[in-house]
């Protein structure tokens, strides 16, 4: 099935560029040049992903993705200029799946998107799949099943978007053992697409406050310092 695309963007240069980039990989786009048009049109007719400019008029993109995630977890990929690195991380801290800062090439951005959707896939598989024969992962109070992306903690579910999935399966596979950031960056990042570890700790502190959400006494990730995270099972 074609993947549809959303770009939400007040450069009408980007928009035409990117949406003509993302046609010639077979993808389907939809456009919109601001954020109070684009918040009901994704609600009400999701598409596979969406990619939002931070910088915009009226509803910035970040207001934008912290609205979208009251009712959807459609995987969003910021665009950021370079010095925007608090806009980053508060991107990333509110549910943004990856960001790329601007000027940006077209390869790599497609290729992340490719990463993204092949991830969505791999979370989301359907019943009957070789996926959920594998059944739910249980550690303690953490019940993770891919199958369905469904996470729950001690019952209570937790919402998480597919990358924060990806690194809470790595390190909840193997209870006590550290797992670095290059490690963790490879489990929710393939295709050889370089993030920073900054990202990385970004993705462990937004889980943990998601975590904490519905259990303040939460502590199962651990920080090893200079070494990576590690996951203790209760």
């Amino acid at each position: 099935m074609t993947a549809t695309i959303a770009l939400v963007d007040d450069d009408r240069n980007i928009l035409t560029s990117v949406s003509i980039a993302l046609q010639t990989e077979g993808f389907l786009t939809r456009v919109y040049s601001d954020g109070e048009t684009a918040l009901k049109a994704l609600i009400d007719n999701p598409p596979d992903l969406a990619i939002f400019d931070i910088k915009m008029p009226r509803m910035d993109g970040l207001e934008l993705l912290r609205r979208l995630r009251e009712k959807s977890q459609i995987p969003v990929i910021f665009l950021t200029s370079k010095d925007d690195e608090l806009d980053e991380a508060l991107g990333l801290a509110m549910g943004a799946d990856d960001y790329i800062a601007k000027p940006f090439s077209q390869r790599l951005l497609i290729a992340r998107i490719r990463a993204i959707l092949r991830r969505a896939e791999l979370t989301q598989a359907p019943e009957g799949t070789e996926t959920e024969a594998q059944g739910p992962l249980e550690r303690g109070r953490l019940v993770m099943d891919p199958a369905r992306h469904r996470v729950t903690w001690g019952g209570a579910a937790v919402t998480l978007t597919v990358t924060e999935f990806l690194i809470l399966e790595t390190l909840a596979q193997r209870p006590g053992i550290v797992r670095t950031r290059n490690q963790l960056m490879d489990a929710a990042y393939q295709d050889d697409i370089y993030v920073d570890d900054r990202t990385i700790d970004s993705h462990i502190k937004r889980v943990r406050r998601k975590f904490r959400e519905v259990d303040p006494e939460f502590d199962a990730i651990e920080t090893l310092y200079g070494a990576g995270y590690r996951f203790s099972e209760e």
